[in-house]
């Protein structure tokens, strides 16, 4: 028999850390910190296994899970000395547990939890007498009641907040704490008729269905939406499922020598070997992690630095504070990494309740790993790996102008770093509505909750009024890389009216805000920024990267700029230059037209004319800066539909400047009307019709070359590619007119480049037939984009409408056009260059596509042993970085 659940505590560890993939990591460490001896609250893990089950099942439960479940809970009662359901004063009193999830990868947030669970009408009256605390009885009741009747009943969460704001206010209290056994008790009542009038029925009084009732909800959590929107945002794949932790509850609202707290054993925003966290005294955990109340800071040097009041941890609870922080390096020294931990202290004793590596900035990663080899505790291979190649792109853009003028608002709490400006919105939805409009905006909540995930997202940046440092917009924040600020507390929210205020000031919906989540700062309108500096630890990481990785890392770049920020980044060359963005240029769209519309050779040559000196140009200027690296040269490749043009003003210009009149050209461009251009006349099939087109493109490519190699004494290596390649044949003819031109310069200059001549693989076809047109090209340039629009037949401009159901229907693991499709495309790349090869054992292959920024897409270019990748310039570091990571794994 299958087995399910698997205890820990109290002397016994069924599982360890490495049993994340079964115990999910919470339970695998749970299990690993009680093997080891640390103070953990005995309980019980039931797999992921069953959380597959359950769904196959029809959410329902096998008699054999009960079973276990059952000595599940004797295995607690026996540790605790505790009774489940136990409502006599006698002995050590009732049982109560948590309930809470735990899948393989931390999804902060997005599942649920309930705490204080076993409590009844009649177990918190023995409660009450065996803590000999009645307020702390009937308050942990009525917590109980409003997450039970939230997680697992579905009622409205509002609701109950509106009742306990009414309950405060009609005794003229502002916080929690002021609330007396009496006036709990009462609030209990209250939570009791809503459910009754909500549910149709009475707050469940068994416990063991009160248990149930709990696992089944954090299972179903699983399948939330706000779940699923995660797990599609980090690729975490929908069949890994989540445990479930049944743990005996420990209470930090037992008075004031209890607390709670959330902690990292170094600062995971910028990566400080320095303790980091906060907790609350007379409290429990979702009161940190909620954002419901502001914390006090851990450390003594922590609260100075902040110029805060309260008392710290290591002030207030002195001896606790210290066998924590014995904790806190004890388990950074045993898992090799920085943890986040979450602790409870009850009645003066320290709880260890979760420890797991903790969700960091990029900054910080880089810091973390790098000083962690430097110290041998761990590889410089492992560093690599540690940091996620995505989370680069936190580092690589503009920050806050420290010479700027601000206009401060208000400040917070610097819980995400990086800077933004945007439009302010006060909900999700009109986040990511305005998002999608293609507006930058900042997301300000009082506090967010799971269910504001989309939002996030799509938001540039995000600003709370309340919540700390390890509160959930913050830690969401981190791990998206977005720029937070949390804990304003002087900024006032009032979302339905979607206005905020602060002092004497206001600010509406749409108007402009800037936050900087490294200071704290919310500032009234745009701020400049400048560039940042990549050098310390993101140098000392990438040069250990860079020794180590096999692949070349190009730059899709056109303009000089590009060039000179991929160069800055580490690339290597050019892997795509796209020479239509040139022809988009207002100077020079009319002569382009010109020659579009042109009825014969003579006519388009004599457009071509105007534009070469120009094309000669930009190629110089991208040499200059690439010299001596090659740079790949995309020739005509749009269907020419995307140059003509649409206003009677346009049509008169290009008319004068062709010596025609306006109906000609009319007719011409009706002439030209495609009913599929992205699969018409379009790419090499351009250069067929009108080989005029490549010859002036080779013929700008070259001088430029010349030219460039002449002033620097530094030779550019061209490589000449050919787009839309079909046949061999097609291949040869275009050959042909680039190294006949190509020729003629050199005899013109007398002096030569190394050159190549290669060819895109974006069609099945060519992909097929790679071998024979490998017999005319010197390189393939895979460009995924198109090859995975060719290969499903979905047009990525119009395919974001049906994907996202795709993906999590399960149809494609990923979005094909942001990661490659490896069992399709993938198998057509892998094709064409073993077959390429066959023909040309040293042809050079790359890919070009948007995949080429992609670590899961650079990892198959690994196995596939492609020469290189070429990404867009701020991806450039993170190829370099996930490169590596995939010839480590090879």
């Amino acid at each position: 028999m299958t087995q399910y659940v698997y205890r820990f505590g109290g002397g016994v560890s069924d599982g360890g850390k490495g049993d994340k993939f079964l115990l999910g990591g919470k339970g695998a460490n749970l299990a690993e910190m009680a093997s080891i001896g640390l103070p953990v609250p005995p309980g019980f893990t039931i797999s992921t296994e069953m959380c597959t089950r359950y769904y196959e099942d029809g959410e329902q439960f096998p008699d054999s899970l009960r079973e276990e479940v059952a000595k599940g809970i004797a295995h607690i009662e026996a540790v605790t000395g505790k009774k489940f359901g136990d409502a006599s004063a006698d002995g050590a009193g009732p049982l109560l547990v948590s309930v809470r999830s735990g899948a393989r990868v931390s999804m902060p947030g997005m599942m649920d939890t309930v705490l204080n669970l076993g409590l009844n009408d009649a177990t918190v009256e023995g409660l009450a007498k065996v803590s000999g605390d009645e307020r702390f009885a009937w308050d942990s009741y009525r917590r109980f009641i409003q997450m039970y009747s939230d997680v697992v009943l579905e009622l409205d969460h509002g609701a109950f907040e509106e009742a306990l704001e009414i309950a405060k206010e009609d005794k003229g209290f502002t916080l929690d704490t002021e609330m007396g056994a009496a006036d709990w008790k009462a609030l209990v009542a209250e939570y009791k008729r809503l459910v009754e009038a909500e549910w149709g029925k009475p707050f469940p009084q068994d416990v063991h269905d009160q248990l149930w009732g709990a696992v089944g909800a954090v299972f179903g959590s699983w399948q939330s939406e706000r779940a699923k929107v995660y797990r599609r945002l980090n690729d975490i794949p929908g069949d890994w499922g989540t445990a479930v932790n049944v743990q005996a509850m420990v209470f930090g609202n037992m008075g004031d020598t209890s607390a709670t707290g959330v902690a990292f054993t170094r600062d995971p925003s910028t990566g400080d070997n320095a303790y980091y966290g906060e907790f609350l005294i007379n409290a429990q955990g979702e009161d940190v992690v909620a954002g419901i109340r502001t914390p006090q800071y851990l450390t003594l040097a922590a609260r100075e630095a902040a110029g805060a009041k309260a008392a710290s941890m290591e002030e207030a609870m002195p001896t606790v504070y210290a066998e924590l922080a014995a904790v806190f390096d004890r388990l950074e020294n045993h898992y090799r990494d920085m943890q986040d931990i979450e602790f409870t202290v009850e009645a003066g004793k320290l709880w260890m309740l979760q420890t797991r590596s903790g969700k960091r900035t990029a900054k910080a990663a880089l810091k973390i790993a790098v000083e962690m080899a430097d110290a041998g505790l761990i590889t410089r291979e492992e560093a690599i790996a540690r940091v996620d190649p995505q989370a680069l792109d936190q580092l690589l853009h503009p920050t806050l102008d420290p010479e700027a003028t601000r206009d401060v608002l208000t400040k917070g709490l610097p819980a995400s770093p990086g800077a933004a400006s945007g439009a302010a919105v006060f909900d999700a939805d009109t986040a990511e509505r305005w998002a999608a409009d293609g507006k930058a905006v900042i997301l300000l909540r009082t506090e967010t909750s799971p269910e504001d995930i989309h939002g996030m997202h799509a938001a540039k940046g995000i600003l709370t009024a309340r919540g700390g440092m390890t509160s959930h917009a913050a830690v969401v924040a981190r791990g998206m890389g977005r720029p937070c600020v949390s804990g304003a507390g002087a900024l006032s929210i009032d979302a339905k009216a979607k206005i905020a205020r602060v002092g004497g000031r206001e600010v509406r919906e749409g108007e402009i805000v800037t936050i900087d989540g490294t200071t704290g700062e919310v500032m009234a309108g745009e701020v400049a920024t400048i560039q940042p500096e990549l050098a310390g630890d993101f140098g000392t990481l990438m040069e250990w990267a860079d020794a180590v990785r096999r692949l070349k890392v190009r730059a899709n770049a056109e303009t000089p700029l590009d060039c000179r920020t991929a160069r800055d980044f580490g690339a290597e060359g050019v892997g795509l230059c796209r020479t239509e963005h040139m022809f988009f240029d207002a100077a020079r769209i009319t002569a382009v037209r010109q020659m579009i519309l042109a009825a014969d050779e003579a006519g388009r040559r004599v457009a071509l004319d105007k534009l070469l000196p120009e094309q000669r140009k930009d190629f110089i200027e991208i040499f200059e800066v690439m010299a001596g690296l090659p740079v790949t040269i995309r020739l005509l490749d749009p269907p020419l539909h995307e140059f003509l043009p649409h206003e009677e003003a346009e049509f008169a210009e290009v008319a004068a400047a062709a010596g025609v009149d306006v109906e000609t050209l009319k007719r011409r461009a009706a002439e030209l009307h495609e009913f599929n251009p992205m699969l018409g006349h379009r790419g090499c099939r351009l250069g067929v019709t009108y080989p005029e087109i490549y010859e002036m493109q080779a013929r700008a490519i070259f001088e430029a070359a010349l030219d460039v190699a002449a002033r620097s004494g530094q030779a550019p290596i061209p490589e000449v590619m050919i787009p839309l390649v079909a046949t061999k044949r097609e291949l040869e003819l275009m050959k042909a007119v680039v190294d006949r031109t190509a020729q003629a310069v050199f005899a013109e200059r007398g002096a030569k480049v190394d050159y190549l001549v290669g060819t895109m693989i974006e069609l099945p076809r060519a992909a097929l037939r790679a071998a024979e047109i490998a017999e005319a090209g010197e390189f393939f340039s895979f460009g995924t984009n198109d090859l995975t629009q060719t290969t499903l037949g979905v047009s990525r401009d119009d395919a974001a409408r049906f994907l996202t159901t795709y993906v999590e229907k399960g149809i494609y693991a990923k979005d094909p056009f942001v990661s490659l499709d490896v069992e399709g495309v993938g198998e057509l790349v892998q094709l064409a260059a073993e077959r390429g090869r066959s023909t040309r054992p040293g042809i050079k292959l790359g890919i070009c596509g948007e995949h080429g920024g992609d670590p899961a897409s650079i990892a198959f270019c690994e196995t596939v042993g492609l020469d290189y990748v070429s990404a867009s310039p701020y991806r450039v570091p993170i190829a370099r970085l996930a490169a590596a990571q995939a010839a480590l794994r090879k």
